[in-house]
């Protein structure tokens, strides 16, 4: 007989329990999404009050707009506009300019070479010999300026230059430091009241570098430097074609014996002022400077003679705008000339040691130009001749031959290459210790460069790696004790590696 099975009966208490889990699960979910439901709600409320906001802000910038042109005429609208546009092209407000370069030069020996575009026995007439894989120094230039252009048009230029050079390679450097401050002017143009002749022209004073300066760069050699205090006038417009600049620099020499058998009993400063007239037709120049130290001649030179009292100089330059005429590109040429004060033709009136019948006559010529697309060159040749400079029969003679090429191999990378060749032939009689040497010397330099983007001669700032050789007729090391040339482990046939920056904006 089968005995049918039953199902167990759920106990009361056990169904109880589990109505009371499905309500409290059900309960969970509600409140969840309820809570969900509501933070979806709030953001919206947010976005829509942000929304709100954003549009009365809009509306405000437009009512003040409005209110503003209201309020504003036209030319009162214009003058404001111009404003901001002079501030923006750096025709008013603070501007900042910069040159600088610094790096290493080590010789084949791991120690730190002698160099510098002046290292050879010509480098103390000016005699430079090219500055590429040469230069052992730091040397920095701070430019501020500041602007103002008034409500009569007038301009005014504000000026101060900052700069330092030293050797050493530390990063503390104030017991070698230089710092000084080498420029420092005022300078005024768009004078409403100039007319005529002066409608366009600009006056100065204070201590300055002159506008129209101009230098061969790879050479670190100016053509012509004046500098010193005092003021001038540029651009006063003489003919159709003919501007004209006039200015008188004062400098000081040094502090001298003005009783040379008694030099405890005083001293003086010696100044020297220099008036110039710079003269542009077309594309020639034609400057002509006078010279007078009036206590200069109270005081032998080094050499025994008396020191020069006045001096004449004067320039003629050519500016190109093509390289001499064979492509694009540009040349410089000029013809110096000095007697007494003025036989020393770069830095006018800077050197108070020349005799009064010292003469020098300098000639510089310098060009740039591409030879390819990607090739350029810029050859260089500086030179000049003086006697009596020092002392009665003393000749100096010296002329550089200079080229700096370079190849763009990519946006960043060029390949910079320069060949230097001084010949002199120097006499100085026993000045200095010197003796007479005649000689040359040849350098040599290769230096893979890298800049932000390439492309130009006067494109900076950039990086250089290089290595340099050198050499030089044995005859120069007897010419001085005091110079490079012949120093200790320094007598020819030298290798100089390194690195620098140059930097200019």
């Amino acid at each position: 007989m089968t005995i049918p099975t039953q199902r167990p009966r759920k106990s009361p208490l056990v169904m109880a329990v589990a109505a009371a889990a499905l309500s409290a699960s059900g309960l969970a979910s509600a409140q969840a999404t309820s809570d969900l439901e509501a933070r979806l709600a709030e953001l919206e409320q947010r976005i829509v009050a942000a929304e709100q906001r954003a549009a009365a802000a809009e509306r405000r910038a437009d009512e003040a707009e409005q209110e503003m042109a209201e309020q504003l005429s036209d030319e009162e609208l214009e003058t404001r506009l111009a404003a901001v546009e002079r501030q923006a092209s750096g025709e008013e407000g603070f501007s900042f300019n910069a040159y600088a370069r610094s790096g290493l030069l080590i010789g084949d020996d791991g120690k730190s070479a002698e160099g510098g575009p002046y290292l050879t026995p010509a480098g103390a007439q000016g005699g430079a010999v090219g500055r590429l894989g040469n230069e052992p120094d730091t040397y920095a230039e701070a430019v501020l300026n500041y602007k103002m252009r008034f409500d009569n048009g007038a301009k005014a230029h504000y000026r101060t230059m900052i700069a330092d050079g030293v050797q050493t390679s530390n990063d503390w450097t104030s017991d070698e430091s230089s710092l000084n401050v080498r420029q420092v002017y005022a300078e005024f143009s768009d004078l409403p009241s100039f007319t005529g002749a002066f409608e366009n022209a600009s006056i100065w004073a204070g201590k300055r570098f002159d506008r129209d300066n101009f230098d061969i760069h790879w050479l670190d050699s100016d053509v012509i430097f004046l500098a010193g205090t005092g003021g001038g006038i540029y651009d006063m417009q003489l003919a159709d074609n003919w501007t004209s600049n006039l200015s008188l620099y004062g400098r000081s020499f040094t502090d001298f014996p003005v009783d040379s058998m008694n030099p405890a009993d005083d001293t003086g400063s010696t100044d020297n002022l220099i008036l110039t007239s710079n003269n542009y037709v077309g594309d020639w120049q034609w400057m002509i400077s006078g010279m007078s130290a009036t206590d200069n001649e109270e005081r032998l030179t080094e050499g025994n003679v008396d020191a020069a009292d006045d001096g004449l100089h004067t320039m003629v330059a050519y500016h190109g705008d093509d390289f001499f005429g064979l492509s694009d590109g540009s040349f410089k040429a000029a013809v110096l000339h000095g007697q007494g004060l003025g036989a020393e033709t770069k830095s006018l009136g800077s050197n108070g040691n020349l005799s009064e019948d010292a003469t020098a006559t300098r000639l510089a010529l310098y060009g740039t130009t591409y030879l390819a697309p990607r090739w350029r060159v810029a050859p260089a040749i500086l030179a000049e001749t003086s006697e009596d400079r020092y002392v009665e029969g003393d000749r100096y003679d010296w002329a550089t031959f200079n080229v700096r090429l370079a190849n763009e191999l990519t946006e960043n990378l060029e390949m910079q290459y320069e060949g230097s060749y001084q010949w002199m032939d120097l006499s100085p009689e026993g000045y200095g210790g010197n003796n007479a040497a005649e000689g040359s010397y040849t350098k040599f330099t290769i230096a893979p460069t890298f800049k932000p983007e390439v492309g130009g001669f006067w494109q900076r700032p950039e990086i250089r790696l290089f290595a340099s050789w050198s050499d030089w007729d044995e005859e120069l090391n007897d010419y001085s004790a005091d110079d490079a040339l012949g120093s200790g482990g320094f007598t020819g046939d030298e290798w100089a590696f390194g690195v620098q920056s140059e930097v200019w904006f």
